[in-house]
């Protein structure tokens, strides 16, 4: 693996982990066409851990908050709603963590679930935006659909944004609570990877690594800051015609 390709998959996970349009999904399919193969998903997660240093960077007055004033019923409130959420993934991620890394080696796989992450996407359409607050069903809820993300082709962002606004939140605390619950669940897959590099060293450089984490970073928090202007002019669901185009795609080539 070059320097060149390390930049390319960080770059496209920047744009593509924000974007409703499945960061995992396009890594698969880049590693594919750049002819990469790596064992396991090494790569997939330290460039998810630059677009979490993203979001960090971008959520960093609500981190703090919640950091500072965490004795406050509100702010316990939210965290509590926080971990519930964070609690599918983490479960799923952990106890399925083989059968997972298989689903990385199979373009069709991919492909059928950015269809359907698209026809999610056109749901967005027709979501009329409300004000509730968030809850211990609704964190639920969300959760599950990020568990569910955990197949690459289905969006994370966008699933966990979607669900929310279902379930009454608007865009932009949706958009939030999506975000804020990714920190846990990221630092985990890092750290579980982190654990297994130690018993088993990747022949991959640390230069290549911190080439895809520090672009990743880079073009993330570009990513984030242009969907929540997304977000605000109620344009998510053109995502949906992508999604469904490159899956129809890579499924008759694949």
């Amino acid at each position: 693996m070059s320097l060149f390709d390390a930049i390319m998959l960080g770059s496209i996970q920047g744009i593509t982990e924000f974007l409703p349009i499945s960061s995992s999904g396009h890594l698969v399919i880049a590693q594919s066409l750049l002819g990469i193969e790596l064992p396991g998903n090494i790569i997939e997660v330290v460039t998810h851990l630059g677009t979490l240093l993203s979001v960090i960077i971008v959520y960093r007055k609500e981190i703090i908050k919640i950091l500072l004033g965490f004795k406050e019923p509100l702010t316990k409130k939210y965290i509590i709603f926080l971990v519930i959420g964070t609690i599918p993934a983490a479960v799923i991620g952990v106890g399925a963590k083989t059968f997972i890394s298989e689903f990385f080696e199979s373009i069709k796989l991919v492909s059928v679930s950015l269809i359907f992450t698209g026809l999610i996407l056109f749901l967005s359409n027709k979501i009329k935006t409300n004000k509730s607050s968030i809850s211990i069903n609704k964190s639920l809820l969300i959760g599950l659909s990020q568990a569910l993300a955990i197949i690459p082709g289905i969006s994370r962002s966008g699933m966990t944004i979607i669900i929310g606004t279902l379930l009454g939140l608007n865009p932009k605390d949706a958009a939030k609570f999506s975000f804020l619950l990714a920190i846990p669940i990221i630092s985990g897959a890092g750290l579980i990877t982190a654990i297994d590099l130690v018993d088993q060293p990747t022949q991959i450089s640390y230069n290549i690594l911190f080439a895809a984490l520090f672009s990743s970073f880079i073009v993330g928090y570009i990513s984030l800051k242009w969907l929540l202007g997304i977000l605000e002019s109620g344009k998510l669901h053109f995502f949906g015609y992508y999604c469904t185009s490159l899956g129809i795609i890579t499924l008759m080539i694949s």
